[in-house]
Protein backbone atom coordinates (compact mmCIF):
# COMPACT_ATOMS: atom_id res chain seq x y z
CA UNK A 1 0.00 0.00 0.00
CA UNK A 2 1.66 3.08 -0.94
CA UNK A 3 1.27 5.95 0.96
CA UNK A 4 -1.05 7.97 -1.00
CA UNK A 5 -3.87 5.26 -0.60
CA UNK A 6 -2.74 4.93 2.92
CA UNK A 7 -3.36 8.76 3.91
CA UNK A 8 -6.79 8.89 2.15
CA UNK A 9 -7.49 5.96 4.20
CA UNK A 10 -6.75 7.89 7.34
CA UNK A 11 -8.81 10.55 5.87
CA UNK A 12 -12.04 8.61 5.28
CA UNK A 13 -11.72 6.44 8.91
CA UNK A 14 -11.42 10.23 10.45
CA UNK A 15 -14.13 11.46 8.40
CA UNK A 16 -16.55 8.60 9.30
CA UNK A 17 -15.50 8.63 12.99
CA UNK A 18 -16.68 12.45 12.69
CA UNK A 19 -19.54 11.56 11.54
CA UNK A 20 -20.13 8.89 14.75
CA UNK A 21 -19.33 11.26 17.08
CA UNK A 22 -22.08 14.11 15.72
CA UNK A 23 -24.62 11.28 15.77
CA UNK A 24 -24.29 9.87 18.99
CA UNK A 25 -24.32 13.67 20.48
CA UNK A 26 -27.45 14.49 18.31
CA UNK A 27 -29.03 11.62 20.03
CA UNK A 28 -27.95 12.37 23.43
CA UNK A 29 -29.26 15.98 22.63
CA UNK A 30 -32.75 14.95 21.54
CA UNK A 31 -32.99 12.57 24.56
CA UNK A 32 -32.49 16.09 26.84
CA UNK A 33 -34.22 17.85 24.69
CA UNK A 34 -37.66 15.34 25.12
CA UNK A 35 -37.09 15.05 28.92
CA UNK A 36 -36.99 18.85 28.96
CA UNK A 37 -40.75 18.72 27.35
CA UNK A 38 -42.00 16.09 30.26
CA UNK A 39 -45.13 16.75 32.07
CA UNK A 40 -45.01 17.37 35.44
CA UNK A 41 -47.18 15.06 37.44
CA UNK A 42 -49.02 11.49 37.22
CA UNK A 43 -48.88 10.14 33.73
CA UNK A 44 -52.40 8.99 32.82
CA UNK A 45 -51.14 7.18 29.81
CA UNK A 46 -53.43 9.62 27.28
CA UNK A 47 -56.91 7.76 28.01
CA UNK A 48 -59.70 9.80 26.20
CA UNK A 49 -61.41 12.02 29.02
CA UNK A 50 -65.02 11.34 29.50
CA UNK A 51 -67.45 13.63 28.29
CA UNK A 52 -70.28 15.72 30.52
CA UNK A 53 -72.61 18.45 30.24
CA UNK A 54 -73.17 20.67 33.09
CA UNK A 55 -74.02 24.86 33.75
CA UNK A 56 -71.19 27.37 34.02
CA UNK A 57 -71.66 30.32 36.24
CA UNK A 58 -73.24 32.09 33.58
CA UNK A 59 -76.22 29.93 33.26
CA UNK A 60 -74.91 29.18 30.13
CA UNK A 61 -74.71 24.54 28.92
CA UNK A 62 -70.91 23.89 28.53
CA UNK A 63 -69.57 20.03 27.65
CA UNK A 64 -66.27 19.13 27.65
CA UNK A 65 -65.96 18.26 24.68
CA UNK A 66 -66.34 21.95 23.64
CA UNK A 67 -62.87 22.75 24.10
CA UNK A 68 -61.33 19.94 21.82
CA UNK A 69 -58.54 21.95 20.57
CA UNK A 70 -57.47 23.31 23.46
CA UNK A 71 -55.35 22.21 26.84
CA UNK A 72 -57.75 22.00 29.43
CA UNK A 73 -57.71 21.75 33.55
CA UNK A 74 -60.37 19.75 35.41
CA UNK A 75 -60.85 20.12 38.60
CA UNK A 76 -63.30 19.71 41.60
CA UNK A 77 -64.45 22.59 44.30
CA UNK A 78 -67.06 23.81 46.31
CA UNK A 79 -66.98 27.99 47.07
CA UNK A 80 -68.17 27.36 50.96
CA UNK A 81 -64.86 25.21 51.09
CA UNK A 82 -62.61 26.18 53.69
CA UNK A 83 -58.82 25.22 52.92
CA UNK A 84 -57.77 23.43 49.69
CA UNK A 85 -60.55 24.66 47.44
CA UNK A 86 -60.03 28.35 47.84
CA UNK A 87 -56.01 27.62 47.42
CA UNK A 88 -56.58 25.82 44.68
CA UNK A 89 -58.22 28.74 43.17
CA UNK A 90 -55.75 31.05 43.75
CA UNK A 91 -53.20 29.03 42.18
CA UNK A 92 -55.20 28.47 39.23
CA UNK A 93 -55.48 32.74 38.87
CA UNK A 94 -51.53 32.47 39.18
CA UNK A 95 -51.19 29.80 36.36
CA UNK A 96 -53.51 32.12 34.30
CA UNK A 97 -51.35 35.90 35.16
CA UNK A 98 -48.46 33.06 34.32
CA UNK A 99 -49.35 32.61 30.66
CA UNK A 100 -50.47 35.70 29.23
CA UNK A 101 -51.95 35.93 26.43
CA UNK A 102 -52.06 32.15 26.43
CA UNK A 103 -54.51 31.78 29.01
CA UNK A 104 -57.06 32.46 26.14
CA UNK A 105 -56.13 29.19 24.24
CA UNK A 106 -56.66 27.00 27.85
CA UNK A 107 -59.87 25.76 29.26
CA UNK A 108 -60.53 25.81 33.10
CA UNK A 109 -63.35 23.77 34.38
CA UNK A 110 -64.48 23.56 37.83
CA UNK A 111 -66.81 21.46 38.80
CA UNK A 112 -68.83 21.84 41.90
CA UNK A 113 -68.87 18.98 44.72
CA UNK A 114 -71.75 20.70 46.33
CA UNK A 115 -74.90 20.85 44.06
CA UNK A 116 -76.76 22.36 47.40
CA UNK A 117 -74.35 25.16 48.96
CA UNK A 118 -73.41 25.79 45.50
CA UNK A 119 -75.59 28.54 44.04
CA UNK A 120 -76.20 31.03 41.14
CA UNK A 121 -75.13 33.25 43.16
CA UNK A 122 -72.08 31.77 45.30
CA UNK A 123 -70.51 30.54 42.44
CA UNK A 124 -70.37 34.07 40.58
CA UNK A 125 -69.53 35.69 43.86
CA UNK A 126 -66.79 32.71 44.52
CA UNK A 127 -65.38 33.53 41.19
CA UNK A 128 -65.06 37.00 41.73
CA UNK A 129 -63.36 36.78 44.83
CA UNK A 130 -60.50 34.73 43.43
CA UNK A 131 -60.27 36.87 40.14
CA UNK A 132 -61.25 33.39 38.11
CA UNK A 133 -64.70 34.33 36.52
CA UNK A 134 -63.92 34.65 33.51
CA UNK A 135 -61.09 32.42 33.28
CA UNK A 136 -62.61 29.39 33.97
CA UNK A 137 -66.00 27.76 33.65
CA UNK A 138 -67.38 26.93 37.43
CA UNK A 139 -69.78 23.42 36.47
CA UNK A 140 -72.96 23.42 38.75
CA UNK A 141 -76.04 20.58 38.22
CA UNK A 142 -78.47 18.27 40.04
CA UNK A 143 -77.16 15.86 42.56
CA UNK A 144 -77.51 13.28 39.71
CA UNK A 145 -75.60 14.77 37.84
CA UNK A 146 -72.69 15.63 39.53
CA UNK A 147 -72.46 12.28 41.28
CA UNK A 148 -72.08 10.79 37.50
CA UNK A 149 -69.84 12.96 37.19
CA UNK A 150 -67.74 12.39 40.26
CA UNK A 151 -67.76 8.59 39.78
CA UNK A 152 -66.07 8.88 36.14
CA UNK A 153 -63.42 10.86 37.73
CA UNK A 154 -62.63 9.47 40.59
CA UNK A 155 -64.51 12.05 43.47
CA UNK A 156 -66.27 11.90 46.44
CA UNK A 157 -68.49 14.31 48.05
CA UNK A 158 -70.21 13.85 51.18
CA UNK A 159 -71.80 16.53 53.35
CA UNK A 160 -70.80 16.44 57.21
CA UNK A 161 -73.75 17.53 59.23
CA UNK A 162 -73.05 21.20 60.97
CA UNK A 163 -72.21 21.30 64.62
CA UNK A 164 -72.75 24.53 66.62
CA UNK A 165 -69.21 25.82 66.39
CA UNK A 166 -68.75 24.33 62.72
CA UNK A 167 -71.00 25.57 59.91
CA UNK A 168 -71.68 22.45 57.31
CA UNK A 169 -68.98 21.58 55.10
CA UNK A 170 -68.47 19.04 52.31
CA UNK A 171 -66.08 15.57 52.81
CA UNK A 172 -64.03 14.97 49.60
CA UNK A 173 -61.30 14.31 48.00
CA UNK A 174 -59.42 15.95 45.75
CA UNK A 175 -58.09 16.14 41.51
CA UNK A 176 -56.76 18.02 39.41
CA UNK A 177 -56.75 16.65 35.70
CA UNK A 178 -53.91 17.95 32.60
CA UNK A 179 -56.36 17.42 29.69
CA UNK A 180 -54.30 17.75 25.83
CA UNK A 181 -56.21 19.20 22.83
CA UNK A 182 -57.48 15.85 21.32
CA UNK A 183 -59.28 15.76 24.61
CA UNK A 184 -56.67 12.76 26.61
CA UNK A 185 -56.21 12.65 29.95
CA UNK A 186 -52.33 13.85 30.22
CA UNK A 187 -51.51 13.65 34.26
CA UNK A 188 -52.74 14.32 37.51
CA UNK A 189 -51.55 16.54 39.86
CA UNK A 190 -51.85 16.49 43.38
CA UNK A 191 -53.91 19.46 45.53
CA UNK A 192 -50.54 20.34 46.54
CA UNK A 193 -49.50 20.98 42.68
CA UNK A 194 -47.34 24.21 42.60
CA UNK A 195 -48.69 27.35 39.93
CA UNK A 196 -45.43 26.70 38.11
CA UNK A 197 -45.98 22.88 37.31
CA UNK A 198 -49.12 23.38 36.17
CA UNK A 199 -47.84 26.56 33.75
CA UNK A 200 -44.97 24.32 32.44
CA UNK A 201 -47.19 21.60 31.64
CA UNK A 202 -49.92 23.80 29.91
CA UNK A 203 -47.22 25.41 27.88
CA UNK A 204 -45.93 22.38 26.85
CA UNK A 205 -49.38 20.77 25.51
CA UNK A 206 -49.82 24.31 23.90
CA UNK A 207 -46.77 23.16 21.57
CA UNK A 208 -48.11 20.07 20.54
Amino acid sequence: MNWRLASRLSVITLALLVVLVVAILGTRNNANSANSTSLQGTDLGSTPAQNFRLTDQFGKQVSLSDFKGKPVVLTFLYTLCPDVCPLTAEKLHTVMQNLGSNAQNVAVLAVSLDPKGDTPASVLNFSRAHNMLNYWHYLTGTQNQLTAVWKTYGLFAQPVTPTANDPETVSHNTALYVIDKQGRERVFLPDDFTPAQLTSDLKILLRQ
